[in-house]
Parts: C-alpha cells; sequence; structure tokens
C-alpha cells in the first residue's frame, strides 16, 4: 500500500489556553521562584496521587536524591535497584554515595521480579528502588513483603506512573517515599521539575529545607510573616526548588489529568488491537489489579537481537515515524559498567535489545496511529 509520508513524534506534550493564563499570572504577579503557585502545585498533587505531603523539586532525580540522603542511605550502603531503567535511577543511588545493586527484571512486565530482588539483598543493603516502568505499577506487594522482612527501605521510582493505579490505590499512595518526574516526554509536563511524596510530615519538613539550601524558613513564610524572622541553616542543603513559573504549568496541566489518561487509554487500546495480528510483536502486559497511565507503549520484538530492533526504528524513521530504544540496560553503559550485578540480568538484556517505544501522546489522532501500524507493518518486514 503507497502510504503518503508524514511526520509523527513520539511524544509531544499538550499545552492550552489556561497554561499560558497561569503563567501570564505568576509573570505579572512578579514571583516567579518557589513560591505561592509551588505550595498550591504540592498540595493539588498530594490530593491526586494519595498522599498525605508533597515535596516539589527540580526533577526527579534530585527528589530520588533527597530522599536517599533525608532517609540516612549513602557511602557503605546499598540499594536494589532495577539494570532496566533510565539511567538516573542508578545515579541517584550513587549521587547519595551508596552502592547500587542491579537485579533483574520480570520477562512480561519489564518490572524488579521479587525473586531476584531477595537474592540481591546482603548484610550491607539498606533500601530496595522500586521503578515503576513506563508507568505499570511494579510488584509492590511483593517486594514490600521482602523489605518488612529484611528491616529495609523501599523507595519508589515514580517518574513515569502519575495517574497509574494499583488495585484501586494511586501509585502515590502506598506509604513509600515515591518521586515523580514532570519532563517534557511525561504525562504532567512542567519542561523540567519532580515532586516527591511522603506519609511522614517530619520527612517532608526537612526535605523542604534541604531543597533550599537547609534553609529553616521559606521565602514564601518570611514573605507573609507579621513580624521579622530571620532564617537559620542547620545543615547543608542544595538548591533543589521548582520556580512558579513551572508550578503554574503543573496546575494546568494536572486539571486535564484525567483527560490525559483517558485519551491515552484510547490510544493504547486501538494498539492492542490493531498490532495483536502481528505474530512477531508482544504488545504491553499489565497483570491484574494494575492500571498503567500509558505513558508510553512499548513493544517487544520476538527473538531480535538490537540490531535487527535498530534496524526497524531505521525504517520507521524514513517514513517519518519516530520511535525509541523501549528500555535502557544501565549495566552494560560505560559509566555502570563496573557496578555491582545479582545474579543474571538474562531478562534485563533481552528486554533492551528487543523493545521499542511507539508514539503515543494527547493529540495523536487516529489518521495518524494508523499510518503509524502501517508503518511498523512495512518496517518488520522490511
Amino acid at each position: 500500500m503507497e502510504l503518503s509520508k508524514r511526520s509523527v513524534p513520539v511524544a509531544r506534550p499538550y499545552f492550552d489556553a489556561e497554561e499560558e493564563r497561569l503563567l501570564v499570572e505568576v509573570l505579572r504577579s512578579r514571583w516567579v521562584t518557589q513560591g505561592p503557585r509551588v505550595e498550591e502545585f504540592e498540595k493539588r498533587f498530594a490530593e491526586a496521587v494519595g498522599a498525605r505531603h508533597a515535596v516539589a523539586v527540580s526533577s526527579c532525580t534530585t527528589g530520588l536524591f533527597l530522599a536517599f540522603h533525608a532517609l540516612g542511605i549513602g557511602p557503605g550502603d546499598e540499594v536494589v535497584v532495577p539494570s532496566l531503567s533510565f539511567i538516573a535511577t542508578a545515579n541517584a543511588v550513587i549521587h547519595a554515595g551508596a552502592t547500587p545493586v542491579f537485579a533483574d527484571v520480570e520477562a512480561r512486565t519489564f518490572n524488579l521480579d521479587p525473586e531476584a530482588v531477595a537474592a540481591a539483598i546482603g548484610p550491607r543493603t539498606r533500601a530496595i528502588l522500586i521503578v515503576h516502568q513506563l508507568g505499570l505499577p511494579a510488584d509492590l506487594a511483593g517486594i514490600e513483603k521482602i523489605a518488612r522482612e529484611r528491616g529495609l527501605v523501599v523507595v519508589e521510582d515514580s517518574a513515569c506512573a502519575v495517574g497509574s493505579r494499583l488495585r484501586g490505590r494511586p501509585i502515590g499512595s502506598s506509604g513509600n517515599p515515591g518521586c515523580f518526574s514532570f519532563h517534557a516526554r511525561k504525562v504532567l509536563v512542567t519542561g523540567e521539575g519532580g515532586m516527591i511524596v511522603t506519609p511522614d510530615p517530619e520527612l517532608a519538613a526537612r526535605l523542604r529545607r534541604l531543597r533550599h539550601q537547609g534553609m529553616s524558613i521559606s521565602d514564601l513564610d518570611r514573605h507573609r510573616a507579621t513580624r521579622l524572622l530571620i532564617e537559620e541553616y542547620p545543615e547543608v542543603g542544595f538548591n533543589f526548588r521548582l520556580s512558579d513559573l513551572q508550578a503554574a504549568v503543573g496546575l494546568a496541566q494536572l486539571a486535564k489529568l484525567e483527560a490525559f489518561l483517558a485519551r491515552r487509554r484510547l490510544l493504547a487500546a486501538r494498539y492492542d488491537e490493531a498490532l495483536a495480528g502481528f505474530p512477531e510483536l508482544d504488545v504491553p502486559f499489565a497483570p491484574e489489579g494494575a492500571e498503567p497511565n500509558h505513558q508510553s507503549y512499548i513493544v517487544r520484538i520476538r527473538g531480535a537481537d538490537a540490531e535487527r530492533r535498530n534496524r526497524v526504528i531505521e525504517e520507521l524513521q524514513r517514513r517519518g515515524v519516530a520511535s525509541r530504544r523501549g528500555l535502557m540496560a544501565s549495566h552494560l553503559e560505560a559509566c555502570h559498567r563496573d557496578a555491582r550485578r545479582s545474579g543474571s540480568l538474562l531478562e534485563t538484556e533481552r528486554a533492551a535489545a528487543q523493545t521499542l517505544l511507539l508514539p503515543i501522546f494527547h493529540e495523536l489522532s487516529e489518521a495518524d496511529q494508523d499510518y503509524v501500524i502501517a508503518c511498523l507493518r512495512e518496517a518488520l518486514d522490511a
């Protein structure tokens, strides 16, 4: 079939007049750094994900680092992590001074395998870092059981998982510290930025101090005070703040979350139905009780190696369809090649070689999606 050439991006954020209105309000207020809009965004985000407290930060990576730092996890400690994740997951552990120990994943979900986690735990293990891969909730119950038995902390890398649910509860409501991302390829977009959630008011207060150089009183509290307040610095902190400009965009995006999720569910279902007829492909799998947000749509080419997968991506690009490798294996990158591994990472390496992402975003039209599907058929045949 002759197909007209067009350009379809792999992801694209959606903004409308509401983002513009709120941004103009912030600019006219002259308060553009961390201030009242950040405070409002934190409150509404916590409500949306079922958390008691939310702390806005400059990125999910800095959020993960701050969580480890505030929990006292650092030099001499080990953290069990999946290698199959964006490299920021393992980087955050190293930034905190701890050592990542890579464990393998489940073949169908690409999330941490609880059995592999149990085998990776040693005398220096302090924490398990769960990743909700591409927005698909991981096996929280299985991994939390292991953590309770071994006296370990669980931290959730929820970078991709805003709006995802597990057994009816939103990711973010588990009671574990969790970190979200608002990068341009996520469901909610502020450009850059992140959020830490926790049920612990003392931890939340400390995280707020640490994100702003350890300052005991926020700029906003000093501004609102009716008497002189002079801040103190009880500990060394960092500059990991979110600006009110970013928070304004986040508030507008948060109001659209349900619409974003509904559209992505529809597009994912259309892909599922159409690609079920592709015998060489595996479409995304969600275990019972797991409701992904479909931040990304990942497919697996059965039995492929990375060379064949890359050729398929190149063929899609020739037809104007953007794609990306599906998942990366951090232990294969030079900066983590010497990191400790726990047992075989066979499923990790298979997934890294065989997966790719197809376009999915709020404004993807059904006509363009059909074009993607047709081009994928041609690319696989080629």
